[in-house]
């Protein structure tokens, strides 16, 4: 189980010398940017939470101090009432982290990519090698593993990037918009990729903006707006909450009202 209660990020606004600054977001207010102000939610093993939002949200940052690559000023990350945050570099060993740049090194293969970050890791050859070899089955690899990855395409490289964050197999993963950019066919791969975590009772976490994926993987959804979770629940009360069955249109109305109520739904 993994638990987020009140997590907080703000960053120092840019000094304008003297020069009344336009504050243009309600999270802008003493020379600091409160990107993220109050978010909580919860992902039981097995489950697969979407995290949803407007652009510019909070969901990155979220999402980025859920990894620990960064520190937050408030709130706690629990994985099975251990706090994660206490010593990230062991909570590293225990994530995988798929950030919105695929972090790939060019001049690698695709393999030899995902045999590094393994290595990193502490895996031993063979289990490596063997690791290696079912990520390649699941995602379909095996015809551009030993291309480059600057010769890689758009979906070719997501495929390496989420094999690099899953290789050490992860007791926690999270997926940063994981099939923005690929065709039909990646995500379809990539989808079925995420939905086979439940069957190994490991708790997924991932962004996205579309909510036909939400609808086919999610059990449960949280929305954060203006740094903070307007909405937390299964998809059905989202719908409740929403007063309407079309996803789209419960998303849109708990943004336009905060989370309140919108009506019974259709």
């Amino acid at each position: 189980m993994i638990e987020v209660k009140g997590l907080a990020k703000r960053f120092r606004l840019p000094s304008h010398k003297g020069t009344p600054y336009q504050l243009h977001d309600p999270r802008e207010h003493d020379g600091w940017f409160h990107a993220v102000r109050d978010v909580s939610f919860r992902c039981a093993p097995g489950e697969v939470l979407g995290l949803l939002g407007p652009n510019g949200a909070g969901k990155t940052t979220t999402l980025r101090l859920l990894s620990t690559a960064l520190k937050p000023d408030a709130g706690s990350v629990l994985a099975n009432g251990e706090d994660l945050l206490a010593d990230p570099l062991a909570a590293r060993q225990r994530i995988g982290f798929l950030s919105g740049t695929t972090g790939l090194y060019g001049r690698l293969t695709a393999r030899e990519n995902i045999e590094y970050f393994g290595r990193l890791h502490g895996m031993s050859p063979a289990y490596l090698q063997r690791r290696c070899d079912e990520l390649f089955d699941l995602l379909q690899m095996h015809a551009f593993g030993n291309k480059r990855a600057d010769q890689l395409s758009t979906g070719m490289k997501q495929k390496c990037a989420i094999a690099r964050t899953v290789v050490h197999e992860p007791q926690i993963v999270i997926l940063d918009e994981p099939t923005t950019g690929l065709d039909v066919m990646s995500s379809k791969i990539l989808l079925d990729f995420i939905a086979s975590y439940k069957a190994l009772r490991i708790p997924l976490i991932f962004s996205t903006h579309h909510l036909h994926e939400v609808e086919k993987l999610c059990d449960r959804v949280c929305i954060i707006n203006h740094g903070k979770t307007a909405f937390h629940g299964t998809t059905e009360q989202l719908r409740h909450l929403g007063g309407s069955a079309d996803l789209y249109d419960a998303f849109i109305c708990v943004i336009n009202h905060g989370g309140a109520p919108c009506g019974p739904s259709t």
